[in-house]
């Protein structure tokens, strides 16, 4: 149980929402404090002002009623859930456990929400003060649907303790959370740089907001590691990687980056939504801020958007001032959508990872491929420094064909029964979509003569997924 002295007279115990009857254990440990204090007065106190909480606290005094509580408003999620961990779940603390087993109970608080197990679905914009002295001070948790609900923290701790992070704030979509993280951290007359892998949007969000806010771009080659210290300027503010890219998957020397950015005083943002925090820790490896987009992995069922953006201390308060001051609030059924697919994040991953392995190892043989690019691959070029970063690989994959025309391309794909076409990924549902970076490449250049088709393994089964490709494959040729 969390126990907060006040002063040497006053005991303040959470005990849970509408009196909810707590677990043995913590009643044996209050009544062996009442015990030793031998109170003269027990105060049963609701909606205590200066409680952020605003849940019941049994106020144990040696004079008459409770003196003051101090606020816990504003605590980092660390600390808060050190302090409410010991109130609920019988006093376990999932930290200790396998992510296997924490991914299972993280974000749900069965004691403060009746017994039920997962967080309720809150909806709503006004959120009401019990007082005019609460209403000035806000110092209570929530203030203003924008700005959070029961439902809305319960993920955001959850991705922060699997990121090993400080804070996350959440946000409308995986792009979002680019754009909060970037406008957080850059000013006018400042420069970044920006892995020339970088997913599209994001690339347009520099062309097209950042520069015309004053703000200079450096593309840079991703596999450039230490050398990135030849590029940073006095003016330069952050460095942003993806590792893999999400179309070309090269793998980035975050910790070689990190190093050098670190000696400037220069935070360095990481993509990490291909790798999730299962498979790779940037803030680990010396990274400040990790985006996602929980679209993808996350949710893991293509039926919500959603972002998120974990931080180290350093630079928590300046992205959520910035994700207040842009008005960010994620969708209430996205957030209990991506609360529920995080629960089987392990398990769906071992399937993607496994099945992707197998339909890039079977590609690899087909004739009409000329290479398969797979970072746990041993041909990957950076096979190495993925075998060194991650502890696994995500059912996302490209491959390059031998050159064919429009028409054959078009017979392989438009006849495909289980892959469909779409943009994202990160679903149960297989995919697949042909791309071209080159018109979107200033640092790098991309050399290939055939056609470049990227791969998303689902949920399916593997030998049906190669039914379907074989088949596509001959009208392919069919057509050739």
């Amino acid at each position: 149980m969390a126990v907060i002295w006040e002063n040497s007279k006053t005991l303040i115990i959470p005990v849970g929402l509408d009196r909810h009857i707590i677990n043995s254990k913590a009643q044996n440990f209050i009544w062996q404090i009442l015990h030793l204090l031998r109170p003269a007065k027990l105060t049963d106190l609701h909606r205590e002002k200066h409680s952020c909480y605003l849940r019941p606290f049994l106020v144990v005094g040696q004079e008459h009623g409770p003196t003051h509580i101090a606020s816990i408003n504003g605590i980092c999620p660390s600390e808060r859930d050190q302090f409410m961990s010991q109130s609920s779940n019988g006093g376990k603390k999932s930290g200790k456990k396998n992510i296997k087993t924490r991914l299972m109970h993280m974000g749900s608080d069965p004691d403060n929400f009746h017994g039920f197990v997962n967080t309720p679905l809150f909806r709503g914009s006004t959120i009401l003060y019990p007082t005019l002295d609460t209403y000035l001070s806000r110092t209570q948790k929530y203030t203003y649907g924008r700005r959070g609900t029961p439902t809305i923290s319960a993920l955001e701790d959850s991705i922060t303790e699997l990121e090993g992070g400080h804070h996350t704030a959440l946000t409308s979509s995986g792009l979002s959370a680019c754009s909060v993280s970037l406008l957080a951290i850059v000013k006018s007359g400042g420069h970044i740089l920006m892995t020339d892998s970088v997913y599209q949007p994001v690339r347009s969000l520099c062309e097209r907001l950042l520069k015309r806010l004053g703000v200079e771009i450096t593309y840079y080659d991703p596999h450039i590691g230490s050398g990135i210290s030849e590029l940073i300027q006095e003016n330069t503010q952050l460095v942003y990687t993806e590792s893999p890219g999400s179309l070309t998957f090269e793998i980035q020397d975050l910790p070689a980056i990190c190093e050098v950015a670190k000696s400037h005083d220069i935070p360095v943002l990481v993509d990490n939504t291909w790798g999730t925090p299962l498979y790779y820790n940037p803030l680990k490896l010396g990274a400040s801020v990790v985006i996602h987009a929980g679209t993808k992995y996350f949710s893991g069922h293509s039926d919500a958007n959603l972002g998120s953006i974990t931080t180290t201390e350093s630079y928590s308060k300046i992205i959520r001032q910035t994700h207040g001051d842009m008005g960010q609030c994620p969708g209430p059924e996205d957030v209990t959508l991506c609360l529920r697919g995080i629960r089987t994040l392990s398990v769906r991953l071992e399937r993607h990872q496994a099945s992707a392995l197998e339909m890039a190892n079977w590609l690899v043989d087909r004739p009409e491929v000329a290479s398969v690019i797979h970072p746990a691959r041993k041909d990957h070029p950076d096979h190495a420094l993925w075998q060194r970063d991650f502890n696994g690989s995500s059912g996302l994959f490209s491959i390059i064909l031998h050159d064919v025309s429009d028409t054959a391309l078009g017979a392989m794909l438009d006849g495909l029964d289980l892959f469909g076409m779409g943009a994202s990924w990160g679903g149960y549902e297989s995919l697949v979509i042909p791309f071209n970076p080159a018109p979107n490449r200033t640092a790098t250049a991309w050399k290939t003569d055939g056609r470049a088709l990227r791969f998303h393994i689902g949920l399916e089964d593997v030998e049906d997924l190669k039914n379907d490709l074989d088949a596509g494959f001959t009208r392919l040729g069919a057509n050739s």
